[in-house]
């Protein structure tokens, strides 16, 4: 510490030849109050706590204050461990209460003004070296209490915000283990739907990280908070998730009961999923299904099972339903007849180009140039292809009972697999 700040240290501020300190303690009860008058009138939220903690709590703070801004200006000190704690508890306090961090550290700012004003109002021409010295002392005290009141009021908020993740995943636990759910909400403060839309998602990579000098973990994290801060927003309620890189499980508050969903839930559906997708910056493949609360865990098994007919039969992203995978669906499940169908295409094995193609071929409606296009071929090497393949199984796509029981053959082999 150099010489001039010692000789600062020692100094204590005075005004017209009184110490600054002992005006600001002087006036402190008029003071206090108007601190509090202006908090109410300037943070409109200070207007909204009861009379009985502004009289109290609050009205405690202020003075606590005013008092430990005079020790500081007498004597250069600034607060100790203690006090900054006491400062930490009350800003847990008002977070807790749910009044705005900024609201918090406005109060302070306000409390400092006041107190800057009503010392510097008696300051005479000859006393400039001592208003430079109060004023530096003011603005240190400030950065402190602002430091400290930050400090109390996020930690109070972590651990808020801990308890509630807490209760929420233990609610999505319930759901998906079955049964009632009820106790769980209310634990959570969350009320129950009629319904929750259950999403199995498939989430692509997002362009960056396939990146060789991108870390990849930082992509995905801000792929999937930006996945997540769009279902917020887009949804009404408290969606619930369980989500990775890859994708995962989402729960989506409705309305309308599972029982009269339709087209038009549907369409909103499926635009959500596109956006979600467009947002994240990764191609999103999603099965859905819709559910009572108590309904979840099968509507959870159904979705997932939707899901991954869709993409193995190359169906592309998007959202798909069970009406939509009706004859896969069914020949997913074991029966005699499974077995047999997937091996009517055993005789593709030795040439996987020849079951993409035909496999491409139906996904895209027998049309050759877009199974051309998915497939980056000529035209005409997937007309080829389509005949080895014929050759080899027998089964033509121009015939249509031949078509269907490729699809099917398909299908059975998905399953299977």
């Amino acid at each position: 510490m150099t010489a001039h700040n010692e000789l600062e240290r020692d100094q204590t501020p005075q005004f017209g030849g009184i110490p600054v300190h002992r005006r600001l303690l002087a006036a402190r009860p008029g003071l206090a109050s108007a601190v509090v008058a202006r908090l109410v009138e300037q943070l409109p939220v200070y207007g909204t706590l009861p009379s009985e903690q502004l009289r109290g709590d609050i009205a405690r703070q202020v003075a606590n204050g005013i008092r430990s801004c005079a020790e500081v200006l007498r004597t250069g000190e600034l607060p100790g461990e203690t006090e900054q704690a006491e400062i930490r508890e009350s800003a847990a306090r008002r977070a807790d209460e749910g009044v705005p961090l900024e609201s918090v550290v406005g109060a302070y700012h306000l409390g400092a003004e006041e107190c800057a004003a009503q010392v510097l109002a008696s300051a005479e021409p000859g006393d400039l070296r001592d208003v430079l010295l109060a004023q530096s002392r003011l603005l240190a005290y400030l950065r402190l209490v602002s430091c400290a009141v930050a400090a109390g009021y996020v930690q109070e908020r972590q651990a808020a915000l801990g308890d509630r993740q807490v209760a929420l995943q233990s609610l999505m636990s319930r759901l998906l283990e079955g049964g009632s759910p009820y106790a769980e909400a209310a634990r959570a403060g969350i009320h129950l739907p009629p319904c929750y839309l259950v999403l199995s998602i498939g989430l692509g990579p997002h362009p960056d990280e396939l990146l060789p000098d991108v870390n990849t973990g930082v992509a995905v994290r801000r792929k999937l908070r930006r996945l997540r801060n769009e279902l917020q927003r887009q949804t009404t309620g408290v969606p619930l998730s369980a989500l990775s890189g890859d994708g995962g499980l989402i729960l989506i508050p409705h309305e309308t009961p599972a029982a009269e969903w339709g087209a038009v839930d549907r369409e909103r559906l499926s635009r959500l999923i596109e956006e979600l997708g467009r947002m994240c910056g990764a191609e999103l493949i999603a099965g859905a299904a819709a559910a009572a609360p108590e309904d979840v865990s099968q509507a959870v098994r159904l979705a997932g099972e939707v899901r991954e007919i869709a993409e193995t039969s190359g169906r592309g992203p998007g959202l798909h339903l069970l009406d939509d995978v009706l004859l896969e669906y069914q020949l997913s499940l074991p029966s005699p007849a499974r077995a047999g169908l997937a091996a009517l295409l055993d005789p593709l094995d030795a040439r996987p180009e020849l079951s993409d193609t035909l496999r491409t071929f139906v996904a895209c409606g027998l049309d050759r140039r877009r199974a051309a296009a998915r497939l980056q071929v000529h035209p005409n090497t997937v007309d080829y292809r389509l005949r080895k393949a014929m050759e080899l199984t027998g089964l033509d796509t121009v015939r249509g009972a031949d078509l269907l029981v490729l699809q099917a053959a398909f299908a059975a082999r998905d399953a299977l697999r």
